[in-house]
């Protein structure tokens, strides 16, 4: 079992620790749904230094990412990110993964803790074009200052205007006092916010100085818990629930993640399923009772025949229902269409729904 260079700090807030992808993070604090409404409202931080970071450098080191993900890494300008996919020979994903042009011939990949190995392995395998691979993932950590407050309490901590980076853009800048951090205007929650790329050695005083500056704001330390809930309302796909090695992007809603003007790995099926259709879709769905659907329920016609699986699901903090998505039958995925979760023996009924559950 791994730790962050913070698991003390977690610890000595008294966070309930768990196992998550090898390493023990924080799980809960005060719990989910108050930190969920922090997030939401104010401005929270979360650890999320196990997720892996890979540097790629050459000049064929844009040759080797357009190879091997989805989506169309040519448009990439210094200072911009990417969502994409590495899609698999089986027109399944091996991962999902953030690419940051981070300089003109270097690019850096942030991929799934659970996944770094299996990532780095799927990619070097496919590295013939020279180019220089290396894992950073044990030597920096990730904090993500997520919500509405986050630009206004973070401030003070940088000399560059927070509040003029755009989505999926970031910088490398002076912030809590150290040189050539990044500062990210990406996350997972959709509520605004920043995610910081440091060393190791440098998080700790991090950590306290970005506490120090919006302890006027009300901030606090958040969980995975209440990640994994803020990410469901935003109708984010987690790798190993909606995606894996099974599920297509086009499947997953990811097309608009799935350019065809290049090729990829896998982009002749994949682009075979585009145009021919698929059988079975990602969803999100509304419980029109009170009922809470979770990870692996049955989703079935009116009949009772099965149609589907759940492969997210709770109790929204937000909106006080249960949310979910899952795999449907094609024929059961318009918008509107009712379908039903069995949840024990009942199948109770719920409603597909255009995502994202949460409307700011």
């Amino acid at each position: 079992m791994k730790n962050t260079a913070l698991t003390h700090i977690h610890e000595g807030l008294g966070a309930k620790m768990l196992p998550f992808a090898g390493y023990n993070m924080p799980i809960l604090y005060e719990g989910v749904n108050a930190e969920h409404e922090t997030v939401r409202n104010t401005v929270g931080v979360f650890d999320v230094s196990h997720m892996g970071e890979f540097l790629l450098t050459g000049e064929r080191a844009l040759d080797l990412i357009q190879k091997v993900t989805s989506n169309d890494a040519s448009t990439l300008t210094i200072g911009k990110a990417q969502y994409s996919c590495l899609p698999n020979n089986d027109s399944g994903i091996v991962d999902d993964l953030l690419v940051y042009k981070m300089k003109d011939n270097q690019y850096l990949l942030v991929v799934n803790a659970s996944n770094i190995e299996k990532d780095w392995d799927w990619i070097t395998a496919q590295n013939d074009l020279g180019v220089e691979m290396r894992n950073l993932s044990d030597d920096y950590s990730l904090l993500a200052i997520q919500g509405p407050k986050a630009v206004e309490a973070m401030q003070s901590l940088t000399s560059i205007d927070l509040s003029s980076i755009a989505y999926y853009h970031f910088e490398v800048a002076d912030f809590a006092g150290f040189e050539q951090v990044i500062i990210s205007a990406t996350g997972y929650t959709g509520s605004g916010g920043f995610e910081i790329y440091c060393k190791n050695s440098d998080v700790e005083t991090i950590w306290n100085k970005v506490f120090e500056a919006g302890k006027a704001f009300g901030i606090k330390p958040i969980g995975l818990a209440a990640r994994d809930t803020l990410r469901l309302e935003m109708g984010f796909c987690l790798y190993g629930n909606d995606i894996n090695d099974t599920t297509s992007p086009i499947e997953a809603g990811l097309g608009w993640i799935t350019k065809f003007n290049k090729t990829f790995t896998n982009s002749a099926n994949l682009q075979k399923q585009k145009e021919a259709g698929v059988s079975r879709k990602l969803v999100g769905f509304e419980m029109q009772e009170r009922a809470v659907p979770r990870h692996d329920y049955e989703i079935v016609d009116a009949s009772g025949t099965v149609i589907g699986i759940v492969t997210s699901g709770t109790m929204s903090p937000t909106m006080n229902i249960g949310i979910g998505m899952g795999y449907v039958t094609t024929e059961n995925s318009a918008i509107d269409s009712i379908i039903y979760i069995r949840i024990r023996k009942n199948d109770v009924p719920a409603k597909v729904v255009r995502l994202p559950f949460y409307k700011k």
